[in-house]
């Protein structure tokens, strides 16, 4: 059973195509940070529930940091729990991220290597940018690579994003990356989903960075069902650790 504390149907459909059984917990928009607490410590107790998904942004009455320590990391199926990022880190993962896992897997089905590649990654959120690195850079099958973590204080981004043979962008900027930002025949990964009077965009200039890279992803419909995908693996793996 996955538990979550969401507004998003998405996985909730994903369930029911593979006969997982959810639940949906609405709270309001004003709930207090006791009640949240309250909901996880039942959830953490019930040994029919496997896996525990809270969506982010919490309103603002909740402490999110709190919230995530709270918990347990054997049901932490997003893997924001310290200790399953500590785990992450060392290159031991109990869980990986549903976005980065996501990720991964794509570049892994598609040929892309990693290993001694330049990878950029330009954003440094807990959620995407930080464990994408990490994961990227550990040993093994999907990693390998040397890394390069970027932000909104990276002194010419420009040259830093042309030096990529991947580029990974989760910025929440819609259509910053433009062609001249990305080296030609490298591989973009568009991770952003922004709402803009012409509908759902990337953080990437698609039309434009089309024309030099090797391969990119769409938005909507590229990291998105992968990260749904993701989170019903983390979840079956947690029903099956017990």
């Amino acid at each position: 059973m996955l538990a979550a504390a969401t507004q998003c149907p998405n996985w909730q459909r994903a369930c029911q195509q593979v006969a997982i059984e959810s639940e949906l917990y609405r709270l309001a928009g004003d709930v207090s940070q006791d009640d949240v607490l309250h909901l996880l410590t039942k959830l953490n107790q019930d040994e029919s529930v496997h896996g525990v998904l809270v969506q982010l942004p919490l309103p603002a009455t909740v402490d999110a940091e709190v919230v995530l320590r709270s918990v347990w990391p054997s049901k932490d199926v997003d893997a924001f729990h310290p200790e399953n990022v500590g785990r992450i880190v060392q290159g031991t993962p109990r869980f990986l991220p549903c976005t980065p896992q996501g990720i991964q897997e794509l570049l892994l089905r598609n040929g892309i290597e990693t290993a001694g590649r330049h990878v950029v990654v330009l954003g440094r959120s807990d959620i995407v940018g930080r464990p994408m690195a990490n994961m990227l850079s550990n040993r093994g099958v999907g990693g390998d690579a040397t890394v390069t973590l970027c932000h909104s204080k990276t002194e010419d981004l420009p040259e830093m994003t042309r030096q990529a043979d991947l580029l990974i962008v989760a910025i929440g900027r819609p259509r910053f990356v433009t062609a001249e930002m990305v080296k030609r025949g490298a591989a973009v990964i568009d991770v952003g989903i922004n709402r803009t009077a012409d509908g759902l965009v990337g953080d990437v200039d698609f039309e434009s960075v089309c024309e030099v890279a090797s391969a990119i992803t769409p938005v909507p419909g590229g990291v998105g069902p992968l990260t749904v995908a993701m989170l019903l693996r983390n979840t079956l793996f947690a029903a099956r650790q017990g």
